[in-house]
């Protein structure tokens, strides 16, 4: 194509690009749309615009709605169903705390619990200032020390919480680590009125962590995001600002949840 211009809508004569033009117009609020509307919003002739109509209706894109006008179809359906197969938690969540990583400078770790166990389902460092932590993909964390594990707990029945900690060999990683189970369960219950968890050299002496819930498409805590910093770098004062961006991370990724849940 000749020109540094962009192309204009009507340089677009793609049968393909007028089918997915048509699909974009819906949305929650035009969930049945109108031969006219899409001749206008097309910059066609209504007949022009009936065709990739019905077009689009023999492919199942689109059926005709029972009030008159096009709504989707079930091929939708049945793409949005796959779709949503093909997501996993770390597809769902990876975009969001490489973001978070980025902005904060610092690793930030997607975890879920297992029984007993916290595991680290993944994970992103910022390019400039990596903390060369132990957390990799795929390794246990312990039930008590932790920003991310004690999050976990926190949204969990207190009766399960308590039945796990008191079941679970509790070890001490630095004399930060709390080994009491009535001390943790009110600690977790501190963490659920604050809506997030920072915990200072309790697993790692020198690491400072801090954490919020991750919730399915049911509002049930499945996971926690949280950033994993130096603590000689992450100031008490500076702890606040950083949970909030822990937990709008959390929100972000809760949110994708529920789209890719339907």
């Amino acid at each position: 194509m000749s020109g540094t211009a962009s192309p204009s809508y009507r340089d677009r004569n793609s049968t393909a690009d007028r089918a997915l033009d048509i699909l974009t117009m819906f949305d929650d609020t035009h969930l049945v749309v109108s031969g006219t509307a899409v001749a206008e919003h097309l910059g066609v002739a209504r007949s022009t615009a009936y065709r990739y109509l019905q077009s689009l209706v023999a492919g199942r894109f689109l059926e005709e709605a029972p009030g008159g006008g096009f709504r989707l179809g079930l091929r939708v359906l049945e793409i949005a169903r796959l779709a949503r197969r093909s997501y996993g938690l770390s597809e769902v969540a990876l975009p969001s705390i490489e973001a978070l990583a980025e902005e904060v400078g610092e690793t930030v770790l997607l975890t879920r619990r297992a029984g007993d166990l916290v595991v680290c389902v993944d994970r992103a460092e910022s390019a400039n200032r990596a903390v060369r932590i132990s957390y990799e993909r795929g390794s246990a964390l312990p039930l008590n020390a932790g920003a991310s594990a004690l999050v976990l707990l926190a949204w969990s029945p207190a009766e399960e919480a308590r039945r796990l900690l008191e079941a679970t060999r509790l070890h001490r990683f630095t004399p930060a680590t709390l080994t009491d189970v009535d001390a943790l369960m009110e600690r977790l219950g501190r963490i659920h009125r604050l809506g997030y968890s920072i915990t200072r050299g309790e697993l790692d002496p020198d690491v400072v962590g801090i954490a919020a819930p991750v919730r399915n498409e049911k509002e049930q805590v499945v996971a926690a995001v949280s950033v994993a910093a130096l603590a000689s770098r992450v100031y008490p004062e500076a702890e606040a600002e950083i949970a909030q961006k822990v937990q709008r991370t959390a929100r972000e990724i809760s949110e994708r949840m529920t789209v890719v849940a339907g």
